[in-house]
C-alpha cells in the first residue's frame, strides 16, 4: 500500500506552480509530468555519452553522467519512500540534476568556465536550469520543459548571490539564506553517495585505487571487513560489488535516520517552514559526515588526480580552450541554430551574449562529439 505524503513533503496541492500555466495532467502528477519531460528530453539523452571521471570512449563498463543520473535517481527515491516525501518530484530532480553538464566531466567545466571568466563564467548547476528553461526545444508554446518551481528549485542546488539576484523567484533563497525542498535536500546527498561510491568501484575496476588503499579510510575499511569475514573465499569482482553496495546503505541508513530525527525536533508542519528553518533538515550524523569526507579525499587524492586521469583532463582542456577561442571569434563556424544568435550578438557588439551560445553549444556536447568537432575544426587531414 502506497504511504500517504508527509505533512512537511513537496505536494501538487502546494506547488508553486509553472512560468508558463498549464492545464494539469489527467493521469499523473505535476511532478511526474516534470519527470517524464526530463526523460524525453535531447538533453537527457546526450548523458549517455557525457564522461563521469573516465572519458566515454576508455571503456563500455564505466559510468557516465547518465548511467550514474539513474543511480542518484534510485537511492534518492528510496530515501524520499522511507521518508514519506514526494518520490516523482525526487526522481525529477535527480534525473534533471547533470543536464548543463559539459563533456569530459570537472575538468571540462572547469575549461569551460575559465574560457568564460570575462564573461559571466560557467556553472553546471546554473546551466542546467538554462537547459530546462531555455535550451529544450520541444514545445510549441514555450523555450524549454517548463518544469515547475519545485522540480527547478531542485536542479538549482547552489547559486552566488550575483547570479541569484538574475534569477527571480528561483534565486530568492540564496538571497533569503532559506533551504530548498525536503526532496531538493536529499537529492542533493544522494549525488554525494551515488558518485563517491561509484567512483570507488570504477577506480578499483581501472586498477587506479587499490583496495589495501581504501582500507586506510574508515568507512571502506568497516565494510570490507564485513565482507571478508562472511565470505572469506568470494572472487575480487563481488568482493568489490559487496562492499561498495554496503558503503551506499550505511551512507542511506544513517541520512534517513538521522534526518527523521531532525525533523522531528524541528517541528516542522509544512514545506515553507521546512524552506524557513534555520538549517537543512536533511543531514548525516556528524560521525557519518566525516566518515564522508575522508572518503571524498582519499578520491580526490588517489583517484582524481592520478596521472591517467589527469592526462584526460589536460586533452579535455586543450579540446574545450580551443574550440571556445576559435567560435567566439568566428561564429559563423557555428552550426546555423547557434551561429546564428552567434552573428547576432557579434552584430549588436554583445560579446558577453556570443559567449553565452558558444558555451551552451560546447556545454551541449558528447564527450566523442567535442573530440571529434575538435578534429574537424584543427586537423587538416580531417574531413569535415
Amino acid at each position: 500500500m502506497k504511504k500517504t505524503l508527509a505533512s512537511y513533503a513537496a505536494s501538487d496541492k502546494n506547488s508553486r506552480g509553472r512560468i508558463h500555466p498549464e492545464k494539469s495532467p489527467a493521469h499523473r502528477s505535476e511532478f511526474q509530468r516534470d519527470r517524464d519531460r526530463v526523460i524525453h528530453s535531447a538533453a537527457f539523452r546526450r548523458l549517455e555519452y557525457k564522461t563521469q571521471v573516465f572519458v566515454n570512449h576508455e571503456g563500455d563498463l564505466y559510468r557516465t553522467r547518465l548511467t550514474h543520473s539513474i543511480e542518484v535517481a534510485q537511492i534518492a527515491r528510496s530515501i524520499a519512500r522511507a521518508m514519506r516525501l514526494n518520490e516523482d518530484l525526487t526522481e525529477s530532480i535527480a534525473l534533471a540534476h547533470d543536464l548543463g553538464h559539459t563533456p569530459f566531466g570537472h575538468a571540462g567545466q572547469d575549461a569551460l568556465n575559465a574560457c568564460m571568466h570575462d564573461y559571466g563564467g560557467f556553472e553546471h548547476n546554473l546551466q542546467s536550469l538554462r537547459v530546462v528553461d531555455e535550451l529544450e526545444e520541444k514545445y510549441a508554446d514555450f523555450s524549454g520543459l517548463n518544469l515547475t518551481f519545485e522540480s527547478r528549485e531542485g536542479v538549482l542546488k547552489h547559486c552566488s548571490n550575483t547570479n541569484a539576484k538574475k534569477l527571480g523567484a528561483i534565486g530568492k533563497r540564496f538571497i533569503k539564506k532559506q533551504n530548498p525542498s525536503l526532496e531538493a535536500q536529499l537529492v542533493n546527498l544522494a549525488d554525494e553517495i551515488a558518485y563517491n561510491s561509484h567512483d570507488v568501484d570504477d577506480g578499483l575496476r581501472a586498477g587506479l585505487i587499490t583496495m589495501s588503499q581504501l582500507n586506510e579510510v574508515v568507512l571502506f575499511e568497516k565494510q570490507y571487513n564485513k565482507v571478508i569475514s562472511k565470505y572469506p573465499d568470494l572472487g575480487q569482482r563481488k568482493v568489490i560489488h559487496e562492499i561498495v553496495r554496503r558503503l551506499i546503505n550505511a551512507q542511506v541508513v544513517d541520512l534517513i535516520e538521522n534526518s527523521m530525527s531532525l525533523i522531528k525536533e524541528s517541528d516542522v508542519k509544512d514545506i515553507e517552514e521546512v524552506r524557513k528553518f534555520k538549517s537543512p533538515l536533511i543531514q548525516y550524523t556528524d560521525k557519518m559526515r566525516e566518515q564522508n569526507l575522508e572518503l571524498k579525499q582519499f578520491l580526490r587524492k588517489n583517484l582524481y588526480t592520478h596521472y591517467k586521469v589527469l592526462r584526460m583532463s589536460t586533452k579535455a582542456d586543450t579540446v574545450i580552450k580551443e574550440m571556445f577561442s576559435l567560435f567566439f571569434h568566428h561564429p559563423e563556424l557555428l552550426p546555423e541554430e547557434f551561429g546564428a544568435s552567434a552573428k547576432a550578438c557579434m552584430h549588436e557588439q554583445d560579446a558577453i551574449g556570443c559567449a553565452r551560445v558558444v558555451a551552451d553549444y560546447i556545454a551541449g556536447m558528447t564527450d566523442r562529439y567535442a573530440i571529434e568537432e575538435h578534429a574537424k575544426l584543427f586537423n587538416p587531414s580531417h574531413s569535415s
